[in-house]
């Protein structure tokens, strides 16, 4: 049995009520059979409209170890999984998608790999990854117009920024999160620029990773606004505000 070593788990929810439920169980079932004790799994609700409060609540009734954040607009995905975490009340911090698209069965090699490291993030875009199921043809190419911005403006330092499981120390959490000023879709590269200048260290680690259907990307918007968004982590990092702490 690995060393769980107690574990939270974000999961940040914006109209989840089809992947919800299910997740929730498979992520239980996990823990169970791994007898880890204690873990808290932290639902995010960002202002949906349909019924993924009611399902997180029917859950709850089961297992007082789920709990649920209600953030009572849309704040956006960054807003969410940086309530979550700070949040979080055990030394490590998973921030894990509401779909599963990195199986939760990936958290055994990353308890591993997190002895030797801070933070450990997931990457479909090493040789090593298992990718069972792709994207969308737009969402492939947006991805790849978005890492190459990172890339030229920011570092190269990972080959996947944007993957929704990350494993983190909880001292990295506490420190780095509350400098994040990104709510949404750039998020996870602010935090890996963050804990990059805060001199964590950090392993890009290979997983097993199925397409998800649902997308709220914009092949006409989202270009120009992740070009923004590095543009804006440059200019904070000149200006010294991620040298606050």
């Amino acid at each position: 049995m690995i060393n769980m070593r107690n574990i939270s788990v974000v999961i940040p929810a914006y109209n989840e009520e089809k992947n919800i439920g299910r997740t929730l169980v498979k992520i239980v079932d996990y823990f169970n059979k791994k007898r880890a004790r204690p873990y808290e799994i932290i639902v995010v609700d960002d202002g949906g409209s349909d019924k993924t409060v009611e399902k997180v609540n029917y859950l709850i009734r089961k297992n007082k170890r789920i709990k649920l954040l209600k953030n009572g607009k849309n704040r956006g995905k960054g807003y969410s999984v940086k309530r979550g975490g700070l949040c979080a009340k055990y030394p490590l911090i998973l921030f894990s998608d509401a779909d599963l698209s990195t199986p939760i069965e990936e958290l055994d090699k990353f308890v591993d790999l997190i002895q030797k490291y801070d933070m450990v993030i997931a990457s479909r875009n090493l040789k090593e990854s298992d990718i069972q199921s792709k994207q969308p043809f737009y969402r492939t190419i947006l991805g790849k117009i978005f890492a190459l911005i990172v890339n030229i403006l920011i570092f190269s330092d990972f080959k996947d920024t944007q993957c929704g499981f990350k494993l983190f120390k909880k001292d990295v959490v506490k420190e780095v999160f509350p400098l994040q000023t990104f709510n949404g879709f750039s998020f996870d590269v602010e935090v890996l620029y963050i804990a990059k200048k805060k001199k964590y260290n950090i392993k890009e680690a290979p997983v097993v990773w199925m397409s998800s259907n649902k997308s709220e990307v914009s092949p006409l918007k989202d270009p120009i606004r992740m070009f923004r968004d590095v543009l804006k982590i440059k200019l904070n990092s000149m200006r010294g505000y991620y040298s606050k702490r």
